[in-house]
């Protein structure tokens, strides 16, 4: 039945409407059992995968534009829970291609909160948030993802175990930064280096 609603144009609002509403009403507050808190966190990981996969197809667009599905892929970048980290900004990298999301995703902060995700311990989720780096790049945001310490980050990717990784980190290198911005990491990188040795 589900899949049937999702393929069905008309059901599609609803469908969406009703996993946002899902996503907002899986709370643990108040709830005292470990198991129940683990499940309800569990519903709510898989209502966020769910809206992630929905970001792929540009038809679902108008209806994620009109439930505010942004702000809540933007809200779950800061939580504790690793995996909702990882859906959410895999839902930024489906919808950062569209321009108008581009946009809304710049306007809302979007851009420095995927920044804050290279740092983390899923490769899967850094490897998400540069590609949303890269997809978000326009005039208006440029200057605030291609910056010294994430130019610092993709040269030191670039030598990473996981080849999808180095070779993200050398497009990002290849397509979006100037020489002479690389060269201004690599100083201010090693001038850091030479920093901290003297402490």
């Amino acid at each position: 039945m589900a899949k049937r609603r999702k393929n069905d144009p008309r059901e599609r609002f609803s469908y969406l409407r009703e996993l946002v509403t899902e996503f907002q009403d899986t709370s643990s507050d108040g709830i005292i059992y470990a198991f129940i808190c683990a499940f309800l966190n569990h519903a709510k990981e898989q209502v966020l995968a769910n809206l992630a996969n929905f970001a792929y197809d540009p038809e679902n667009y108008i209806h994620f534009n009109e439930l505010n599905i942004v702000d809540l892929f933007l809200d779950q970048l800061c939580c504790n829970n690793d995996t909702l980290v990882e859906f959410a900004v895999g839902g930024i990298c489906n919808l950062a291609l569209d321009k108008n999301f581009k946009q809304l995703i710049h306007k809302r902060g979007g851009v420095s909160k995927v920044i804050t995700c290279l740092s983390h311990k899923n490769e899967e989720t850094v490897m998400s948030a540069t590609t949303a780096l890269m997809y978000l790049v326009c005039p208006e945001s440029k200057a605030d993802i291609v910056t010294a310490p994430v130019i610092d980050f993709m040269l030191r990717c670039k030598g990473s175990s996981n080849p999808r990784l180095a070779n993200l980190a050398s497009v990002f290198l290849q397509d979006y930064c100037k020489y002479e911005e690389i060269q201004n990491a690599k100083n201010l990188a090693s001038t850091y280096q030479e920093q901290s040795s003297v402490l």
